[in-house]
């Protein structure tokens, strides 16, 4: 299975903050969606960086009250892990733990940027398949006796 079928699903769009957006522009985007991160990109689209939940407490705890006046540019991951449409599951959720990130951008093969996949959305997945995969064995043990 590959990251194209969860973008099949879930869609393409991703929500994205400016790089001047304050910390607190970006935490009432991050709660407004319900998601746990945000791309930051210029206003060509290119993606500058990431800016996650962990950026923002890790913030607060260097600049305290200063955080909610930090930019986006100021807080965001410049060095983004990043998959394409045809990334497995596997190898994805692979790239998640040796990086430790939690958000993947996905990369379309001309560079364009094609959406975004969290780790929920790949433990979802993986769950979905085990599940088809017990019912298949289920089936096949009923259908053979």
């Amino acid at each position: 299975m590959t990251i194209a079928r969860i973008l099949q699903g879930k869609g393409g769009q991703v929500v994205s903050v400016a790089p001047l957006d304050d910390a607190a522009a970006i935490a009432r985007t991050l709660a407004q969606h319900r998601i746990g991160a945000v791309l930051v990109r210029d206003a060509g689209g290119a993606v500058l960086g990431i800016v996650s939940e962990r950026d923002i407490a890790r913030a607060l705890a260097a600049h305290e009250e200063a955080t909610a006046r930090l930019r986006a540019e100021q807080l965001m991951t410049r060095v983004l892990h990043t998959i394409t449409p045809a990334t497995s599951i596997a190898d994805a959720l692979a790239l998640m733990t040796d990086r430790r990130v939690r958000h993947l951008p996905v990369l379309a093969r001309d560079g364009s940027l094609a959406g975004m996949v969290s780790i929920g959305d790949l433990v979802k997945q993986r769950i979905a398949e085990a599940e088809q995969e017990a019912q298949q064995l289920r089936d096949f043990v009923t259908s053979a006796g």
